[in-house]
C-alpha cells in the first residue's frame, strides 16, 4: 500500500491528467445520456370494492373479505393483497409486479371475482374491479379559502391557475370546486 501511495505521488502530472479525463467523459456521459424527468413507471394496481348494505365490520370481513381473499390468492404476479372491512362492505387492494401489463392482470382478477361471486350472500351488490393509475393522480393538491365572497376565491383560482400554467414544467392544471 505505501508503493502504491508513493508511486502515485511521484507521477503527479500523470494522475491529475487521468482525474481530468474522468471528470470529461462523466460530464459528457451525463449530458448525453438520455433522460425523463417523471418516468413512467407502471405499478399495477387492482382495486375490488364490496357493498352490503347494513352489514357489520366483522361480518363483512367473514363474509366478504375472505372468500374473496382466497380466490384472489392465487394470482400470479401478486405482489402484496390489502383488505379493509367496513360498515356496509369491504374492499381489497391489489398490487402486483412492477412492469405487468395491465389488461391481462385486470381480466385475471375478473375471472377470480366472478368466481367468488358465489361465496358471497345473496344480498351483495355486484363486485366492482378497476384499476389504480398513480399516474393519472396529481402531483400537487392546492385548496383555497378565505372569508371572501365565493366569485373573489374563483377569480383568485384561476389567476393562479393561469401563473401555474406559465411555467413551463407544469403540464396541466385543474380547478375544482366552482360552480
Amino acid at each position: 500500500m505505501h508503493g502504491l501511495l508513493a508511486s502515485c505521488l511521484s507521477r503527479s502530472r500523470t494522475i491529475l491528467l487521468m482525474l481530468v479525463l474522468i471528470l470529461i467523459t462523466g460530464t459528457i456521459s451525463y449530458l448525453t445520456i438520455p433522460k425523463e424527468a417523471q418516468p413512467d413507471i407502471t405499478v399495477p394496481y387492482v382495486y375490488v370494492s364490496m357493498h352490503h348494505e347494513g352489514i357489520s365490520p366483522e361480518d363483512s370481513e367473514r363474509l366478504l373479505i375472505r372468500p374473496m381473499e382466497q380466490e384472489l390468492r392465487g394470482l400470479d404476479g401478486l405482489k402484496e393483497m390489502n383488505a379493509t372491512a367496513y360498515e356496509g362492505g369491504g374492499n381489497l387492494i391489489l398490487e402486483f409486479e412492477a412492469g405487468m401489463d395491465i389488461d391481462p392482470v385486470l381480466n385475471d382478477v375478473r375471472e377470480k371475482v366472478d368466481i367468488a361471486k358465489a361465496d358471497l350472500p345473496e344480498e351483495t351488490d355486484e363486485p366492482i374491479v378497476s384499476e389504480i393509475n398513480l399516474a393519472l393522480q396529481p402531483v400537487i393538491v392546492v385548496s383555497l379559502s378565505g372569508n371572501i365572497p365565493e366569485r373573489q376565491l374563483l377569480r383568485l383560482a384561476r389567476d393562479l391557475r393561469d401563473d401555474l400554467e406559465g411555467i413551463s414544467e407544469v403540464l396541466e392544471v385543474e380547478i375544482g370546486g366552482g360552480r
